[in-house]
């Protein structure tokens, strides 16, 4: 019989992280931890990624639906909150793996080979962003990603303006996002203007839940555009393909903890590679724990596009891990183990 329990951890930042919607120093996450009680000794662990703000998942009662769940693990693929499916279905993954935080066979696994990421560009002032874009340049990234939407648009502007002088697009590809930051009647002039400086494709110029309005900014832009807050939320395999067709963005982004986990993942990925639509997955925000789940992942999918993975350094108490970005690849490094995770107290 299964038997599960859960703990909270507040994850703090090095530096103040800011989006277009809020300024976070610390982000809560919910580990779980799963066993057979034939053999309590060996466990398997997940992260239920609640994104307070962005989650569908995001209730008063998250704790207690959590507990809930925990009383009945075997259960978790009746659950529509799209990080307790992330973190259930990863978990149970390690324990059927041995708790080792492995349970697929690929060269990623075994340390062999790298998964391709790009550097993300926080938002801050044109001074401190331009410092941040220089770091990841002189780290080897050639894919940047910038968050816009924070300041102001023209200095926006300058600083991809001064990039740009520096770096031609077949030397440096620049992404962008603008977490839903353009209003409808701005956003194509925006795209218009952005469009000068080579840009791959922007996600979510317009906030999410305008499916319509997208769809037209999709099939007029100059840039492409990529769904991100728009997937968020556990969908059927119906839902999922009928949100794709009526929008036809050129990429989707993929967050497994937002979406409902990597099986949910998958049929994105099926859906949108029959449409001819691209993607890519990235993190939200998770910790070791979660990315390391994301990454095993992508790395069992035959695609050779930069991952948004880079997130491993963003905490002072992020769990001890065997990842490692070496120049602008996620590795994983089969020496060194997991650290516990501390401090806390697991709960049924």
């Amino acid at each position: 019989m299964l038997k599960a329990q859960w703990m909270p951890y507040d994850l703090d930042f090095t530096f103040e992280a800011v989006t277009s919607r809020e300024r976070m120093w610390r982000k809560r996450t919910y580990f779980v931890r799963i066993c057979d009680t034939d053999n309590p000794d060996i466990a398997g662990v997940g992260e239920c990624a609640l994104f307070r703000g962005l989650s569908a998942a995001d209730v008063p009662d998250y704790e207690a639906r959590l507990a809930h769940l925990c009383a009945q693990p075997d259960r978790w693929c009746e659950c529509g909150m799209p990080s307790l499916r992330f973190g259930f279905e990863t978990a149970i993954a390690d324990l059927r793996g041995g708790g080792r935080r492995i349970w697929t066979e690929s060269d990623w696994v075994e340390g062999r080979s790298g998964i391709v990421i790009n550097g993300l560009i926080w938002m801050g002032d044109r001074r401190t962003m331009a410092e941040r874009i220089a770091e990841k340049l002189d780290l080897g990234f050639r894919v940047l990603k910038l968050k816009i939407g924070g300041i102001n648009f023209d200095e926006e502007c300058s600083l991809l303006e001064a990039v740009r002088r520096r770096f031609s697009s077949t030397d440096l590809e620049i992404r962008l996002d603008a977490n839903g930051s353009f209003s409808k009647d701005k956003a194509l002039e925006r795209l218009e203007r952005l469009a000068r400086f080579d840009i791959h494709s922007i996600e979510q110029p317009l906030k999410a839940g305008q499916p319509d309005a997208t769809a037209e900014l999709c099939r007029r832009s100059p840039i492409d555009i990529a769904l991100d807050e728009e997937l968020i939320g556990y969908r059927t395999e119906a839902e999922a393909a009928d949100l794709l067709d009526r929008i036809r963005p050129q990429y989707i982004i993929l967050k497994p903890a937002l979406i409902g986990g990597t099986g949910a993942a998958d049929t994105y990925v099926s859906l949108a590679e029959n449409m001819g639509i691209g993607w890519w997955a990235t993190s939200a925000l998770e910790s070791n724990i979660g990315l390391n789940a994301i990454a095993q992942w992508v790395a069992t999918k035959k695609t050779s596009m930069p991952q948004g993975l880079g997130t491993g350094r963003l905490y002072n108490n992020n769990v001890s891990s065997p990842l490692e970005v070496r120049g602008d690849r996620l590795f994983r490094n089969p020496s060194p183990g997991w650290g516990e995770i501390e401090p806390g107290t697991w709960r049924d």
